[in-house]
């Protein structure tokens, strides 16, 4: 009997490279040919210091940002091959949260949920009206439908945010830095938010963070980095409760064993313009 294949990852950045050009003219590289895998209903991380390239890596997986070389897959479809009008549609299974919410002011909570459904023109009206309550629900904002983004905290905004996001139905959810905004009490209700839609939807969670306190509460995987390149990877085996220390001392030891050789390797080398980092 044959054995089983085991089914391709819902993610794969192949080889993918990123560069920006420096107000000095020089080039920076944000990303350095990294090959990265993330399996379908995973939740993983990505650590590191700033300027380690964390955010653009992950703004590469829905090509917010453009790769300089390498390619990209979601859900088995080479999104750097797409036209403009095909890559629009594939971002409807991806969708993202950021760091400072990115609501609008002007609208109601009902109205920023809805965004994402009406600028494609492909849902009635009760289509809408009956997922974006779904969503509120699925966050605990219900009560919250006809308030605007001025009316709510910190916490209820990121889950405005999420509802948002998860309103096409996408099957994967990025996070960059989403919770760095957030007082530590508020953090914490929000990642056991993420932690139930991965387990009730299986939505992929892919995050981007330098707080351990959010790899130990929420991944399954994580992948530390440095100068633009993956140089460590992790799974968390078994319950987070009884690896939640350990795994925080491998990260917090790999970092600053990376830190330490960079620096000495900084030390050994000739002087150089130093340009600034992109997270």
């Amino acid at each position: 009997m044959s054995q089983p294949t085991a089914a391709p990852p819902l993610i794969r950045l192949e080889g993918v490279r990123k560069s920006f050009r420096l107000p000095n003219g020089e080039a920076f590289d944000a990303v350095r040919r990294t090959t990265l895998e993330v399996s379908e209903g995973d939740v993983f991380g990505l650590v590191g210091q700033s300027g380690a390239g964390k955010s653009t890596l992950l703004r590469l997986i829905n090509l917010l940002e453009r790769p300089d070389a390498g390619r990209v897959f979601v859900a088995g479809r080479e999104l750097t091959a797409l036209s403009r009008t095909e890559l629009r549609a594939a971002r409807q299974q991806i969708g993202m949260i950021f760091q400072q919410f990115n609501l609008v002011q002007n609208a109601t909570v009902f109205d920023n949920v809805a965004f994402p459904l009406r600028i494609h023109g492909r849902h009635g009206r009760a289509e809408i009206d009956a997922r974006v309550r779904e969503c509120l629900d699925l966050v605990g904002l219900s009560e919250k439908v006809d308030s605007y983004p001025a009316q709510l905290s910190g916490g209820q905004k990121q889950r405005v945010a999420i509802a948002r996001a998860l309103a096409p139905r996408p099957q994967v959810l990025l996070c960059d830095e989403p919770t760095s905004a957030l007082d530590s009490e508020t953090t914490r209700a929000l990642l056991q938010q993420l932690r139930e839609i991965n387990q009730k939807i299986g939505v992929t969670i892919v995050i981007v963070t330098h707080e351990l306190p959010v790899v130990q509460a929420l991944c399954r995987h994580v992948a530390i980095l440095e100068k633009g390149q993956v140089v460590e990877q992790f799974a968390v085996d078994g319950p987070v409760a009884s690896r939640k220390t350990v795994l925080g001392q491998e990260i917090d030891a790999l970092v600053r064993q990376r830190s330490r050789e960079t620096h000495q390797q900084q030390a050994a080398a000739p002087v150089q313009l130093r340009g600034v980092a992109h997270a």
